[in-house]
């Protein structure tokens, strides 16, 4: 089955493909733009089409691909703050997020495409956080996020230190 990729989007350039490739550590499964770079150019986010090239539903558009920031959303999670996160945000503006975010990747999907739709909202979840990975991704490709801006308040804190 070929999944046309969604309307408006290039294909990204063979070395950006690799650099992703590389990135992940793995071949992307479906189309997918770059949609942040570091200020070196190398690619931090990217939007994956709701359909893999399979037609496989791909639940989560935004995905972090950078290892920085992949490795510290990780030490925050591993610290429990998935919990903390959906605690401290506004219930209403997360339900708000998670129906920005699937009515989003719901208008990339061709009306003529009858397989399989991913459903829910950030990270594939309907309420609550399930990944501050996806949140903080969403976040940083311009998404209204309360859960991604409370990562990006995270981790802007200075460390403490043991002295």
């Amino acid at each position: 089955m070929s999944i046309p990729r969604p309307v408006g989007w290039e294909l990204v350039s063979d070395a950006d493909f690799a650099v992703v490739a590389d990135l992940l550590g793995r071949q992307p499964l479906g189309h997918f733009e770059i949609v942040l770079r570091h200020d070196d150019g190398t690619p931090r986010v990217i939007r994956n089409a709701p359909i893999l090239g399979t037609g496989r539903p791909m639940p989560t558009l935004y995905w972090l691909v950078s290892p920085h920031d992949r490795r510290v959303v990780s030490r925050l999670e591993s610290s429990g703050a998935v919990d903390v996160a959906e605690a401290a945000v506004d219930a209403d503006a997360l339900i708000v997020a998670h129906q920005a975010y699937r009515a989003e990747r719901d208008d990339l999907i061709p009306a003529e495409y009858e397989g399989h739709r991913p459903s829910a909202g950030v990270g594939g979840t309907r309420i609550g956080v399930k990944c501050l990975h996806a949140h903080y991704a969403y976040f940083l490709a311009g998404g209204n996020d309360p859960v991604g801006q409370w990562v990006a308040d995270q981790l802007a804190e200075p460390e403490t230190t043991n002295v």
